[in-house]
């Protein structure tokens, strides 16, 4: 479950992407384009301590991009590569935010969606006292089996590569590809997650993964 506040953000998470995204070697569009949110969805964190959204975004007429982030509450130990920005959050205060690929967190709630069949999680607000949830922008699904072994994903053995349309995570024991432009020219390998929002009724692969 995802407890999600009623906040204010500045800067938003649309504009720290907008200063962001054009360094990526995966981005189509320009400089001037707005970053649009098309839809998102989030993973749990077991230990309650980090924030996993995956936003997608369209800018100009480009394909959808995939954007994974993390939200922290102080600086992940050896990130600085991942920082994305940082914003403050009207509840919450100061928050660090990171391309999720390079956070070991992300890294091992991916792989444990994929390989359990597991999706995303619910989402909810809290509104007097109670929990009001969220209908999803996004739904998703990995392609594997409920009670599955999930390789590993700790931090240390982390090998992060950008290329044009993906972005690849190596471990000891799993590679994962997080694909990064959502056009439909990926040909997954090994098991998926797929997903479908509004406007895109075909489930597309959004990550595959095989063990090492």
């Amino acid at each position: 479950m995802a407890l999600l506040h009623r906040a204010e953000l500045h800067p938003t998470k649309l504009e720290l992407l907008a200063a962001w995204l054009p360094d990526r070697r995966w981005y189509e569009g320009s400089t001037d384009d707005d970053v649009v949110r098309v839809a998102a969805y989030r993973f749990d964190d077991p230990a309650g301590a980090v924030g996993i959204e995956t936003m997608l975004v369209s800018t100009g007429d480009s394909a959808v991009h995939q954007v994974p982030l993390t939200y922290r509450d102080a600086p992940l130990d050896g990130g600085e590569r991942w920082l994305v920005g940082t914003t403050e959050h009207s509840v919450l205060g100061r928050r660090w935010v990171y391309d999720a690929c390079g956070d070991p967190v992300y890294v091992a709630a991916l792989a444990h969606a994929i390989f359990t069949g597991g999706g995303q999680a619910d989402e909810f607000f809290e509104v007097d006292g109670r929990l009001e949830r969220r209908d999803p922008s996004a739904v998703v699904v990995g392609s594997g089996t409920p009670g599955a072994e999930v390789p590993v994903a700790d931090g240390p053995s982390l090998v992060v590569t950008d290329e044009d349309y993906a972005t690849v995570i190596t471990t000891d024991r799993v590679q994962l590809t997080v694909v990064r432009r959502l056009d439909g020219g990926d040909r997954p390998i090994g098991a998926t997650l797929t997903g479908v929002w509004d406007g895109q009724s075909t489930p597309l692969p959004l990550a595959h993964a095989v063990t090492r």
